[in-house]
């Protein structure tokens, strides 16, 4: 008898699956989509708390420079004209316990503002340096006893929302940084001839113009300070300490901040702190964010409503500035000038 052969077996669907239903898929393979997205949200999550320990530390940086240049400027108007751009000056004035005082906050600033623009863009850090006249109008009230008023609440809101709109508007991110170093040279160059003019110009208006002139060459030395500051961390971070001694960069810094503790010591000697605080505080933002944009790859939107709120929030940083240093509560100072021959008991009443 002849055996036929089994007919083939149906290759249909599985039990309990229709013809047309989509393939099951493994669970382990929809967990393997997802995993290329769990370092996007870690790296995310770095990045925001890298920001705000910026912004922390740029805010305490502001609050110490503000305090500081308070107690220096009540020392330094006490000091004899003779000593005007004079490294007498700075010697003279670290036997008074207040200056030194003032000047110890001044460093712990500027040790603040370095760790700061180690972690961020120099166009973030700077802005946020500007708010120093705040904290120095509080000690001011402190002092003077005087209301802030309607010019300094609008000063207040000036400043604060200008810095808010720049940082907003221009979303400040890091990029790469110029490698020619004829942009550099040119950009710091600009920078350092223009506070030698306006240092020689204050040379000849001491009593009039002089402070706040002196006060805008400081601003300016301080922005390329803290563009060399940058670069030095950069330095750093890349090679340790023996990449950043063998630059020029951090030996430059040093050079820069006593140049800058010259010229404004030098304003504060000659006038109030309301005439050259303000000066210095608008130059020195400026002049750090030319430089950051200028060679350290820092970058903005530049599209044209962005820049509107740029140029709009740098202009009401400026107006906030000056309505601050203008307010009443400001030390109006006793007068600087007690002659070359008051030198000793000048200093002795600080």
């Amino acid at each position: 008898m002849r055996r036929h052969p089994p007919p083939p077996r149906s290759r249909g669907p599985p039990p309990g699956r229709t013809p047309n239903a989509p393939p099951v898929r493994h669970p382990a393979a929809t967990r393997t989509r997802v995993v290329p997205d769990a370092p996007v949200t870690r790296l995310t999550i770095e990045v925001r708390s890298v920001s705000v320990l910026v912004l922390v530390l740029a805010v305490c940086a502001a609050c110490c420079l503000g305090l500081g240049f308070v107690l220096q400027q009540n020392a330094a108007e006490r000091a004899p004209l003779g000593d005007f751009l004079s490294p007498r000056l700075l010697l003279d004035l670290v036997r008074v316990p207040r200056w030194l005082a003032g000047t110890a906050l001044m460093v712990a600033g500027l040790v603040l503002g370095a760790i700061a623009l180690g972690g961020g863009e120099l166009t973030l850090v700077e802005p946020l340096l500007a708010t120093n006249l705040l904290f120095a109008l509080a000690l001011s009230r402190a002092q003077t006893r005087q209301p802030l008023g309607r010019q300094g609440w609008a000063g207040l809101a000036l400043l604060a929302g200008g810095v808010s709109a720049f940082i907003l508007a221009g979303e400040p991110r890091g990029g790469s940084a110029v490698t020619d170093p004829v942009r550099h040279w040119l950009i710091v160059g600009v920078m350092l001839a223009l506070a030698l003019v306006l240092t020689l110009c204050a040379g000849r208006l001491r009593l009039t113009w002089g402070p706040a002139l002196l006060a805008l060459a400081a601003g300016l030395v301080y922005g390329v300070q803290d563009a060399l500051t940058r670069v030095s961390g950069r330095r750093f971070t890349s090679g340790g300490l023996a990449e950043l001694l063998t630059g020029w960069q951090p030996y430059a810094v040093v050079v820069l901040g006593i140049t800058g503790l010259l010229l404004v010591q030098s304003a504060f000697e000659t006038a109030p702190l309301r005439r050259s605080l303000p000066a210095l505080t608008a130059a020195q933002p400026l002049a750090g964010i030319a430089c950051g944009v200028g060679f350290l790859g820092d970058r903005l939107h530049t599209d044209a409503g962005a820049l509107a709120w740029e140029a709009g929030g740098l202009a009401a940083i400026v107006a906030g500035i000056v309505l601050l240093g203008l307010h009443p509560a400001m030390p109006q100072g006793t007068g600087a000038g007690t002659g070359e021959s008051g030198r000793e008991p000048a200093l002795d009443r600080g």
